[in-house]
């Protein structure tokens, strides 16, 4: 609706950019400096962060980056089930046939890890997502699943990507073994209240906009509803251009930001 009225050549504030048009914010910055000292290591990391901060986003620029003839990166999304479940999921990833029991699945994985590391010469790379979800059991597996060479080699950099509650499940004396292999933990802030004008004007400028858009009060009720986090900011934004543009208006105040507020609503 508002593509014409504000003569964008896009949609602003759509989650579908590419690796090269993400905003640097320091949040991000930090993080991606995080994920790649992991993948030095080869070891467990733990990612959390709240709804829309961005950490699909984080973990897709890292792996865009990484050299497929020394990587290979294997996303997992299925983070419910028994530990068998997860074992098939993580086979399908690696082209594996699907195994009927849990200690043949295992096998099959493992020997697919070791094969990729001495033969192809390719680190493999595995990024769980929605992590809170894991059973403990399967915490756990996932922790054996690391082990090689009793615990003296490491052959598998594994990621798990989830909400705050993760963080906090594993501090309990069930996850202990996990806890203590956990090489990298980090959890992804929004923006801060000075990067909200550098990320619209980002944004909007990828849209062909080149004057400012949002005022300075529609910035701050901006940044005050959405706490800085990239994905509540793109739909109250997009909901406020809709709004000015039914208007007629051409930038954006803090009544629209109210109205697009009052249309999030659930």
């Amino acid at each position: 609706m508002y593509l014409r009225h504000f003569a964008f050549t896009r949609f602003p504030f759509e989650n579908t950019l590419e690796a090269d048009e993400l905003y640097a914010s320091t949040a991000r910055r930090e993080a991606e400096a995080r994920l790649k000292h992991l993948i030095e290591l080869r070891g467990i990391g733990l990612m959390t962060g709240e709804v829309g901060s961005g950490k699909t986003t984080v973990c897709r620029h890292i792996t865009a980056g990484l050299h497929p003839g020394q990587y290979r990166v294997y996303y997992v999304s299925l983070s419910t089930g028994n530990v068998l479940d997860m074992y098939k999921a993580i086979a399908w990833e690696l082209g594996l046939p699907t195994e009927r029991s849990r200690a043949t699945a295992y096998r099959a994985i493992r020997t697919e890890i070791t094969r990729l590391v001495q033969e192809a010469k390719q680190l493999p790379v595995v990024i769980i997502d929605e992590a809170q979800h894991l059973r403990n059991d399967v915490l756990e597996d996932l922790r054996l699943l690391t082990s090689y060479a009793m615990d003296a080699e490491n052959r598998l950099c594994l990621l798990l990507v989830g909400l705050t509650e993760l963080r906090r499940r594993l501090t309990m004396a069930v996850h202990e073994s996990l806890s203590q292999r956990l090489v990298v933990r980090h959890h992804l802030a929004g923006l801060g209240r000075d990067e909200i004008d550098e990320y619209l004007t980002h944004r909007l400028r990828l849209a062909g906009a080149e004057a400012p858009i949002f005022t300075p009060p529609a910035v701050e009720a901006l940044f005050q509803a959405s706490r800085g986090l990239p994905r509540k900011v793109n739909r109250i934004a997009h909901y406020a251009l809709t709004a000015a543009a039914l208007e007629g208006a051409h930038q954006i105040s803090e009544l629209h930001l109210q109205t697009a507020l009052d249309e999030l609503q659930p």
